[in-house]
């Protein structure tokens, strides 16, 4: 009887080589669980309307966690143009299906790890060891937009002051993205931003937002990140603004350890941060609730590389390792993360990206030999 059933989402293009890699290594630690695969993705959107069908809700509702590949996504209109020919004119929108996912199973927390292990070329430094903690589920990813501008929508914007100059501005030349934060949402990522700190030793925590500018929901969040700050005074606590963060990661990566932030500014030092341990190639993430968790690397589908198994595994490796962790596998985790950095230090198995030839599986299966 196994221990585990494990949802695998392969999705589109290389997110099916990355998942294939990821299975190599992952049957090689033996981990006692059953690999239940669903369908994700652009296909599955194009031939039914739908990237996350029912059943693939149906199936993550039957498993203990996720591990995802990658998905194809497109501009609303150029999603229409895919469907298939029976289902034009019926009003279907695409969804992103990961965003989908992160809200439908409140999985409020991301957490991306970025760290610089030795060997790697690509490192902007090598003493880079810093997570994020984004906003999942809220704020300017929430979903809430408007265009053409409804009359009702136009009439409540317009009781705002600064709406003024908008007043003549036709309905079909204003379009509206809303950034909603609520203070249970900006609580109970700052406390999990905190609890992580606190579990793994980390000596400081980073507010990331822009309050000066955006004073209500930035104004929000700074609040309840203070209220929470108070409540661990053995971290400290710092704050900065979003483009200054940016700054300072360029500048001074080593002095962070964790840092916290809404949905968009979250998925912008993300990416920031990836660049400077090795680019998308590395970088992994965790979509993490209080009872079910989803883990993916963050690059997309590259449909130009498909079927050419070239890309770096490496991303999609750690975010099993994520996963190992989250189910309570500390010591198998573990023994992947060190497959991995040996690999990594040994510099004999790398792809393209880091100026070697090694295709997708032949990474995975140095990994797996080290363990």
């Amino acid at each position: 009887m196994t221990k585990y059933r494990i949802a695998v989402l392969p999705g589109d293009g290389i997110g099916k080589e990355v998942i294939e890699a990821a299975m190599i290594v992952l049957k090689k630690l033996r981990l006692e669980a059953e690999y239940l695969y669903g369908d994700i993705g652009w296909e599955f959107w194009c031939r039914e309307g739908n990237a996350l069908p029912e059943r693939t809700i149906k199936l993550l509702r039957e498993t203990d966690a996720c591990l995802f590949g990658a998905i194809t996504s497109k501009p609303k209109e150029d999603a229409t143009k895919e469907l298939a020919p029976e289902l034009q004119g019926k009003g279907l929108s695409y969804i992103s299906p990961i965003v989908k996912l992160r809200q439908l199973f409140d999985l409020y927390i991301n957490l991306r790890p970025c760290k610089a292990y030795p060997g790697n070329p690509l490192n902007y430094r090598e003493n880079i060891d810093l997570v994020i903690f984004r906003e999942n589920t809220e704020g300017s990813y929430a979903g809430v937009e408007f265009y053409p501008l409804p009359d009702k929508v136009r009439e409540a914007l317009m009781l705002h002051p600064k709406m003024k100059d908008f007043q003549e501005v036709p309905a079909d030349q204003i379009a509206v993205s809303t950034r909603i934060m609520t203070a249970r949402g900006c609580e109970r990522i700052v406390k999990a931003a905190f609890e992580y700190a606190r579990q793994n030793h980390r000596k400081s925590v980073t507010l990331v937002e822009k309050p000066n500018v955006l004073r209500e929901t930035g104004g929000l969040m700074l609040k309840m990140a203070r209220k929470i700050a108070a409540q661990y005074p053995d971290i400290k606590f710092f704050e900065a603004n979003v483009d200054a963060m940016c700054m300072w990661l360029v500048k001074n990566p080593q002095d962070y350890e964790v840092l916290v932030a809404e949905n968009l500014f979250g998925d912008i030092i993300s990416d920031l941060s990836a660049q400077l341990v090795g680019g998308l190639g590395f970088a992994c993430a965790g979509n993490i609730g209080d009872n079910y968790a989803v883990f993916e690397p963050t690059h997309g589908s590259a449909p130009k590389y498909t079927g050419m198994y070239k890309v770096n595994p490496i991303a999609t490796l750690l975010a099993a390792k994520m996963m190992l962790e989250w189910l309570g596998e500390k010591d198998k985790a573990n023994t992947l993360e060190q497959a991995v950095a040996e690999v990594i230090r040994e510099g004999k198995a790398r792809t393209y990206d880091l100026g070697g030839t090694a295709k997708t599986l032949e990474v995975a299966e140095a990994v797996a030999s080290k363990i």
